[in-house]
């Protein structure tokens, strides 16, 4: 069994999974409002893979004989100035989620949680991953500037991204 606090950090962590989740909603429909259908798309697909991150804790917690304890999640930011500003939020996320994984790891490991040690490196190389991938589009678009037409290209690029295929990696991955 869990000791009450590496519970506790769990619940947090499914929180802010499902935050993550209902943000990147937020941003994909930002991005369809000023037609970058494309990142919508991308942003759209990020959605469902944080809910599949709080999904594994959640699953995770309750075989382990957790107890879950849903909390509220706060509204996401729902305009922005630009496609830029979006995937620099975005980056931003990323690297808060990763902080909060390190400490809950850290925490496990104190606590003697075994087996959430080994759940958490999952989610610390899975956060590598989503870290670079961001910040690969960052790069791009300020490689872009306001190159619409380049903008455009990466917007189509962006679009290629479909749920289907990220489980097939994720399932690839273990």
């Amino acid at each position: 069994m869990l000791s009450p606090v590496v519970q506790d950090a769990l619940n947090e962590q499914i929180s802010t999974e499902l935050f993550s989740s209902y943000n990147y909603l937020a941003m994909s429909a930002y991005c369809d409002s000023v037609s970058f259908r494309g990142c919508a798309q991308w942003l759209r697909v990020q959605s469902q893979e944080e809910y599949q991150h709080a999904m594994k804790l959640y699953d995770f917690l309750l075989a382990r004989n957790g107890k879950v304890v849903l909390r509220e999640i706060r509204a996401p930011r729902v305009a922005y100035g630009s496609i830029g500003e979006v995937f620099h939020e975005s980056l931003k996320q990323e690297e808060e989620v990763s902080r909060r994984i390190d400490s809950l790891y850290e925490l496990a490991f104190k606590e003697k949680a075994f087996a959430a040690l080994v759940e958490m490196q999952w989610f610390i190389s899975e956060q590598v991953e989503e870290e670079r991938t961001v910040r690969d589009i960052v790069a791009k678009i300020e490689l872009l500037k306001d190159d619409p037409s380049a903008l455009l290209d990466l917007d189509r690029e962006l679009g290629s991204r479909t749920a289907e295929e990220e489980a097939d990696e994720a399932e690839a991955a273990g």
